[in-house]
C-alpha cells in the first residue's frame, strides 16, 4: 500500500514512488522468469547429455538406472548402467561445473575491469593455468614419479591454480597505472602472455613422450571424455566454494562499476575487494582447466549476455552468470558429442565456433572501441 497522502502538493513525489516501486516489481518478476526458464533449460539439457553420445539410452532407461542406483541395487553386469553412471553423469556434472566456473570467472574480471571485454581465456589467464598444468603433467610426472610414485591428480588444480593467479596478478600490475586500469593494455598484456604460455607449452611439448604429448594436446584442446568420479571429487569442491563466495562480491564490484575512488568514499575496500576477485578468477579458472583443459569464450558470452537480459546488478549477474555458463557448456558438448558421432569434437573447438563470432559482433557494437 503507498504511504502517499492524497494531497495535490505530493501527486509528483508519489507518482515518482509509485514508478519506482512497479519498475522494482516488473524487475524482480523478470528475474524470477529468467532463471525459471534457464532452469528448465538446464533440466532438458541434462536430460540430453544423459541419453545422447554413441550409444543412445532411451529417457526412462535412464530414469530406471538412477532410481536402482538410488536404491543402492548391484548393477555391475547393467551395460546401461556402467554408461550413465561411470561415463555419461560425471562428464555432465564436470561440464556444468567448468561451465559455471568460467562464466562465473568472467563476470568477475569484468567488473573488476568495469568492462565487458574482459575474459580468463582473452586475457591470457587460461593459458597461464594451462602452461602451469603442462608443466604439472610433464615436470611433475619426471621428478615427482620416482618419489612418491605417479603424481595424483590433486595436483593438476594446485598447479593450474598458481599458473593463473601469477598472469592474473602480472596482467594486473601491466595494466594498471595510477590506480587506473587500461583495457587496450590489458588485452595487449593478454596476447603476449598467451604467446609466453604456448612457446613454453611447445617446449614442453619437446620434453615429452608420447602419452604426455596426448596429455598436453588435450588441454590445448580442452574435452570432457576423461571425466571421473575422482575428478569430480577433487574440483567439485573448489568451484562449489567459488560458486558459493562469489556473490559476497556483488556489493563491491557493484561499488567498483562507478570508479575505485567513488568505491572507497562509499566506504568499500577496494584493495581487499581486488584480491578477492583476483583469487577466486584464479581459483576458477585453475580447477576448470585441471579438469577439462582450456576453454575459451564462455567467460566473456554468458555474462555479457545475462547483462543485457538482467542488467548490471552483480547480485543477479553473478549467480546467473554462474547457471549460464553451465547451460552454454552442457549444449556445447552435447553438440561435440552429436556433430562427428560416433567421434567427438574438442569442446574448444565448439566454444571458439561459437564465441568468435560473438566477440566480433561485440566488437562492431561498441564501433571497435576497447575502452570502458
Amino acid at each position: 500500500m503507498s504511504s502517499c497522502l492524497p494531497d495535490s502538493t505530493a501527486a509528483e513525489p508519489c507518482a515518482v514512488t509509485d514508478a519506482l516501486g512497479d519498475l522494482s516489481r516488473h524487475q524482480d518478476y523478470r528475474n524470477r522468469f529468467a532463471f525459471l526458464i534457464c532452469g528448465s533449460a538446464m533440466l532438458v539439457l541434462v536430460l540430453l547429455s544423459m541419453t545422447r553420445g554413441a550409444v543412445f539410452i532411451p529417457a526412462h532407461d535412464v530414469f530406471d538406472v538412477l532410481a536402482r542406483a538410488l536404491t543402492g541395487e548391484d548393477l555391475a553386469g547393467n551395460r546401461h548402467a556402467l554408461v550413465v553412471l561411470h561415463i555419461r553423469l560425471p562428464r555432465t556434472l564436470l561440464a556444468m561445473l567448468v561451465g559455471a566456473s568460467l562464466a562465473l570467472s568472467g563476470a568477475i574480471m569484468q567488473g573488476l575491469f568495469r568492462n565487458p571485454l574482459a575474459d580468463p581465456g582473452l586475457i591470457g589467464v587460461s593459458a597461464g593455468a594451462a602452461l602451469a598444468a603442462g608443466v604439472t603433467i610433464v615436470l611433475g610426472e619426471r621428478y615427482l614419479t620416482p618419489l612418491i610414485g605417479r603424481a595424483p591428480f590433486a595436483l593438476l588444480p594446485a598447479g593450474a591454480f598458481i599458473g593463473g593467479l601469477i598472469s592474473t596478478l602480472a596482467l594486473y600490475a601491466i595494466a594498471t597505472r595510477q590506480g587506473r586500469t587500461s583495457i587496450a593494455t590489458m588485452l595487449l598484456a593478454g596476447v603476449a602472455l598467451g604467446a609466453l604460455s604456448g612457446a613454453a607449452s611447445g617446449f614442453l611439448a619437446y620434453l615429452s613422450d608420447d602419452r604426455q604429448l596426448r596429455d598436453l594436446t588435450f588441454w590445448a584442446l580442452g574435452s570432457f571424455s576423461g571425466a571421473s568420479w575422482g575428478k569430480i571429487g577433487v574440483v567439485a569442491p573448489i568451484i562449489l566454494a567459488l560458486v558459493a563466495a562469489a556473490p559476497f562480491l556483488a556489493r563491491g564490484l557493484n561499488g567498483l562499476a562507478l570508479g575505485e575512488a567513488e568505491a572507497f568514499h562509499l566506504g568499500l575496500d577496494v584493495q581487499r575487494i581486488k584480491a578477492a576477485a583476483i583469487l577466486l578468477v584464479a581459483a576458477a579458472v585453475g580447477a576448470g582447466v585441471a579438469a577439462a583443459g582450456a576453454i575459451g569464450f564462455v567467460g566473456i558470452v554468458v555474462p555479457h549476455l545475462v547483462r543485457l537480459a538482467l542488467g548490471a546488478n552483480h547480485r543477479i549477474l553473478l549467480p546467473a552468470s554462474a547457471l549460464g555458463g553451465a547451460i552454454l557448456l552442457l549444449g556445447a558438448d552435447i553438440l561435440a558429442r552429436s556433430v562427428v558421432a560416433p567421434a567427438e569434437l574438442p569442446i574448444g573447438i565448439v566454444t571458439a565456433a561459437i564465441g568468435a563470432p560473438f566477440f566480433l559482433w561485440l566488437l562492431l557494437r561498441r564501433g571497435g572501441s576497447l575502452g570502458a
